[in-house]
């Protein structure tokens, strides 16, 4: 058996994978990157049709290269990201093989490294770094039966609103993907059921600088732990139509019915949480809060950025807020489609090393996991909230890199 020897392999060839194949080559580590399909798949096709980056092009993007024919202000479609990414790979000749698929990744008996079972044979490596991301399995809660009747997919099969079934369409999830994907269907002409949960709802941009700078001035990109109890808060935000700031009020302005969280399903009514006001409500705290951080930072730096008082100016709860739908009666509605856009799972049954606790989640301290070896990649607050943005991952890459350039060096010293 012909066995394939490297000193560091990173399965994944996303932008995980290649900011991890730059900052390995700076260092000098000989390296394999494995991707199973495309260089940035899942840009290609586990995203509709009209997906945009939700940060600017002069953020969303790695540092030693810029977005080709795109305005520092402008927000890359899907196929712009996956073509940047492609052309990045280029441009530090990662070596990198495409079409190949990690099966195992198990410990080498009696001396370091690991041994891989790929579906393109096998390769012995000192070093393994899974750079597979966070959006690796969809999760669909199992509250409405297949055989319910409406029509069930993932956000992540979700192209656009022809794909689905005329009819009504609930979408579970307020997160940039649940508001966007409602938005479309509602702009198509379809009646359309938005489920809200808890969310944090940053301005798109204020006092003429977007949210991401305010982020990055504010210190927030850096946090290194989420605030207690938003763990599993989602961010909505869109780059949509030029980007511009969520406002629950505006959709259901638009036709939109919100309703609470989603919780039961029996006998054909599907039954929400009375939560919508509340979580409607912290989101306004959310984006109050950070326009209050903003003024205070402007005020204390002196900056000269033009005030903008009119985006305190929230307006009225409609109806769908005041008077909350509680039971919805699936069919009476007409609804024959949903989309949960309840986001995703980490699947490693690949890697099968003692490098996860007892609910299967990653024990690694910045991507440096507990098995000695093997490091993490491109997980949401894997060393701060940035982690798993474009260019928070470069730099989560170079702190691994190092990392694994530091052992290279150890291992390779004879004396």
């Amino acid at each position: 058996m012909s066995i394939q020897e490297v000193e560091a392999l990173v399965v994944g060839g996303g932008q995980a994978g290649l900011a991890m194949s730059e900052h390995l080559s700076d260092c000098g580590v000989q390296h394999l990157v494995l991707e199973r399909d495309r260089i940035a798949e899942r840009w290609r096709s586990e995203r509709w049709d009209s997906l945009v980056a939700n940060g600017p092009a002069w953020h969303d993007r790695f540092p030693g290269l810029e977005f080709v024919d795109l305005a520092p202000g402008a927000f890359a479609s899907k196929d712009q990201v996956a073509a940047y990414f492609e052309a990045y790979a280029e441009k530090i000749a990662a070596p990198i093989r495409t079409g190949v698929e990690v099966t195992s990744v198990r410990r080498l008996e009696g001396r370091p490294g690991f041994r891989v079972e790929t579906s393109d044979g096998t390769i012995d490596a000192r070093f393994v770094v899974a750079a597979t991301g966070p959006f690796q399995r969809p999760v669909i809660p199992p509250i409405v039966p297949r055989e319910a009747g409406p029509l069930q997919i993932h956000s992540s099969s979700y192209r656009n609103p022809e794909q689905l079934p005329d009819g009504a369409v609930l979408v579970v999830g307020a997160g940039s993907s649940g508001v966007q994907i409602a938005e479309e269907l509602r702009r198509s002409g379809r009646p359309v059921y938005l489920s809200v949960g808890p969310h944090d709802r940053p301005p798109r941009q204020y006092r003429g600088r977007d949210f991401c700078w305010w982020l990055g001035v504010l210190g927030k990109w850096d946090a290194e732990t989420p605030p207690s109890g938003a763990e599993h808060v989602t961010i909505a935000v869109s780059g949509a139509r030029g980007g511009h700031t969520v406002d629950f009020r505006a959709l259901a302005g638009l036709g939109i019915d919100l309703v609470g969280m989603t919780g039961s399903f029996d006998d054909g009514i599907l039954r929400f949480a009375p939560d919508l006001g509340a979580n409607i409500a912290k989101g306004d705290a959310n984006y109050l809060a950070l326009l209050d951080e903003a003024d205070a930072y402007v005020a204390r730096n002196g900056l000269d950025l033009p005030e903008e008082p009119d985006a305190r100016t929230l307006g009225p709860d409609p109806a769908c807020v005041t008077t909350p739908i509680l039971e919805l009666d699936l069919a009476a509605a007409g609804v024959q489609s949903i989309v949960w856009a309840t986001g995703f799972a980490v699947d490693y049954g690949w890697l099968q090393v003692d490098a996860f606790d007892e609910n299967g989640k990653p024990k690694h301290r910045r991507g440096v996991s507990s098995e000695p070896g093997v490091y993490f990649l491109g997980l949401p607050w894997l060393a701060r909230r940035g982690s798993s943005f474009i260019w928070g991952v470069w730099h989560d890459a170079k702190f691994v890199a190092d990392h694994i350039a530091t052992q290279h060096r150890y291992l390779s010293h004879g004396g």
